[in-house]
């Protein structure tokens, strides 16, 4: 078979022998879920090591090399593994929900048939679409729970008595009600089967009352798990198919019985689930070995552990990988589970909590914040812009880069040109032959493209999380047969690699943070248009008020009345409304400079031109404080080997 794409799993090191990470645990399990072949496998290591202590955990049939750190493509040495990259060394997929997601796309392509496989992304195909930077689930399951699971493996003698928060946090979560989708009528089987088994239990309904009584069936267990077997099962597997009575579909929608969790997020066997078992299934043996008096507390882990025993082609996978589940033995000795009130809340818990409290309803407009800043000495600084009438030769260039690709109106893509002439401009005064730009939530690649056409001794990176987007721009980028671009799909933390300058056209609410907080550590200069105030909002890697002044004079809640206004200079608004919400985006975007100047930034906020080229028109022009010599060598010799 011709391998058209390559992936990158990484090997780790414990007790001086190699071991494999939970994330490249998970992608070898999926892999063998899909039966999937289509890629050539390269284990990454960090140093030269014999594998043969892996084989056992290496599925049968896959194509696996070795390769050495050093030794992998620039696009994918720039970003953490697991990591697939296309034929043409130009695309690149990273992060563990990104590369699962692309594995089942491929399976689908190759074998259209496997219900099984299409039924792992869920309804809608979303699950755990949304990145981590945003999502609380796919945070959880990405990223939270595995870190859990290899921080206790580091040392599983040292457990203590409470449960990581990680793990609480999905043992709460299984016994809650689900909302599946159109369930209706799942809740009227389910409804009629436990009258009957209320009529089977009655004495009138029991014909022999003098013999054993008639077990009831687990109505909660049996119904559900048959539907979800149904749905992602090759074969044909039998339902209840008995119409519902008169009197059961009467019943309105309300007062019909909830269904119960069967798998992580539901119902249904999904992605997530395939996540979630080898990092389950090693925790699990490691207590049962170290601390087994803790498995009473996770009754309803211990029970989705045995359901997801039960899918088809789930124990064929495993023993391909070398998985031997265990069957946890709860001590008869041990106390019951611990109650809600004395236990920590979990943290998708603590999260909401968070949320109710960090954007509390408010009254009135932001004037009085605005006061109190001025009162303070506090007010929006705005920079001239330095350019004004520079403008790309929009006439002269390829098709391929005017941004009229799409549905977009004449009239959008002649402000989107406009905003593209006043980023272009900035970062063409600051590139030097040898950097590296990135262009990230690039979308389809407007500016990234741009920048590849007009700065040839620079190379280009184009970083976005949607899949649709990167391929569209990955398709404009081959009919202008650029060689200085690649893209990377991916969430931004997943990118690690150097680069010289950062930039984004209108990343919205904390996307800006996030991607001035990548570029303030990789000591980068960014040309950044922000959008979407409103969207701003404390989160796990940031709070607001960001810069020390502001903190001093303003309150969260006060902030965020800066941020909802900072959204209101649609042109259709009164001009006076605009001319405060301008303001206010001056206010929100000076806190944001402030906080950059005190890691030795020089930053400065301005205009673009000409204004009326977005609502959203504020632009920040960050630049790091001078290297050493010494480091600008070595800056100079890093740019020598991306090119």
């Amino acid at each position: 078979m011709k391998h058209t794409e390559a992936l990158y799993l990484e090997v780790s090191c414990q007790n001086e022998e190699p071991c494999l990470p939970l994330h490249t645990s998970i992608t070898l399990f999926l892999l063998s879920y899909c039966e999937c072949k289509s890629f050539k496998v390269f284990l990454v290591f960090t140093k030269p090591e014999s594998s043969q202590s892996l084989k056992s955990r290496l599925p049968e049939g896959l194509d696996v090399s070795h390769i050495q750190r050093v030794d992998l493509p620039l696009l994918v040495r720039g970003c953490r593994l697991p990591a697939a990259l296309d034929e043409s060394g130009m695309l690149c997929k990273a992060g563990l929900a990104v590369v699962l997601r692309h594995i089942i796309n491929n399976t689908l392509e190759a074998d259209p048939s496997r219900k099984d496989v299409l039924a792992l992304l869920g309804f809608k195909k979303t699950c755990l679409k949304a990145c981590a930077e945003v999502s609380k689930w796919t945070r959880l399951c990405e990223i939270g729970i595995p870190s859990a699971v290899e921080e206790h493996l580091k040392d599983p003698t040292n457990q203590s008595e409470q449960l990581p928060l990680s793990i609480l946090t999905l043992e709460r979560r299984l016994p809650a009600p689900v909302k599946v989708h159109n369930d209706d009528k799942i809740r009227r089987q389910k409804l009629q089967e436990q009258r009957r088994n209320e009529k089977n239990e009655s004495p009138a309904g029991n014909s022999n009352s003098e013999s054993e009584p008639v077990q009831p069936p687990q109505v909660g267990d049996e119904l559900e798990l048959r539907a979800a077997l149904a749905k992602l099962s090759v074969d044909s597997v039998p339902t209840a198919t008995t119409r519902e009575s008169c009197e059961i579909r009467k019943v309105k929608t309300p007062h019909l019985p909830l269904l119960q969790h069967v798998f992580a997020e539901g119902l249904y066997f999904t992605l997530t689930d395939v996540v979630l078992l080898p990092c389950i299934h090693q925790y699990l043996c490691s207590l049962q070995s170290h601390a087994a008096s803790l498995l009473h507390q996770i009754p309803h882990l211990l029970r989705w552990y045995s359901r997801v025993q039960e899918v088809p082609g789930v124990l064929r996978a495993a023993k391909a990988c070398g998985i031997a589940f265990c069957t946890p033995q709860v001590p008869t000795s041990s106390a019951p589970g611990p109650s809600a009130e004395s236990n920590p809340p979990s943290l998708l818990d603590q999260e909401e909590d968070q949320e109710k409290t960090k954007q509390p309803p408010f009254i009135g407009g932001p004037r009085p914040t605005m006061t109190k800043l001025k009162e303070n000495g506090i007010e929006a600084i705005y920079a001239p812009h330095p350019c004004p009438a520079w403008t790309l030769p929009w006439d002269s260039l390829p098709e391929a880069i005017n941004p009229t690709e799409g549905k977009m109106s004449n009239i959008r893509a002649v402000r989107k040109r406009q905003q593209l002439n006043n980023l272009v401009a900035m970062v063409t005064e600051i590139a030097r032959p040898g950097y590296t730009v990135v262009d990230f939530c690039s979308g389809t690649g407007h500016l990234g493209i741009v920048l590849a056409h007009t700065l040839p001794d620079c190379q280009v990176i184009l970083i976005e999380n949607k899949e649709e987007s990167l391929v569209r721009a990955q398709r404009r980028g081959a009919e202008l047969g650029l060689k200085n671009i690649g893209f990377i799909q991916a969430n931004l933390d997943y990118f690690t690699g150097p680069f010289e300058i950062g930039v984004a056209l209108h990343a919205c609410g904390v996307a800006t943070d996030m991607v001035m907080e990548h570029c303030i550590k990789a000591r980068a200069a960014f040309v950044i248009s922000p959008c979407c105030y409103g969207f701003i909002q404390n989160a796990i890697k940031f709070s607001f008020p960001k810069s020390k002044r502001f903190q001093e004079t303003l309150t969260s809640k006060e902030h965020m009345i800066l941020c909802r206004f900072a959204d209101q200079t649609a042109v259709q608004l009164h001009p006076e409304r605009r001319l405060v919400g301008k303001q206010c985006m001056g206010l929100v975007d000076l806190d944001r400079s402030w906080a950059a100047e005190a890691h030795g930034y020089s930053l400065q906020v301005m205009t673009m031109e000409p204004d009326s080229c977005s609502p959203k028109n504020n632009m920040l022009l960050g630049k790091p404080p001078h290297k050493s010599g010494q480091e600008v060598d070595a800056g100079q010799q890093e740019a020598a080997l991306h090119n």
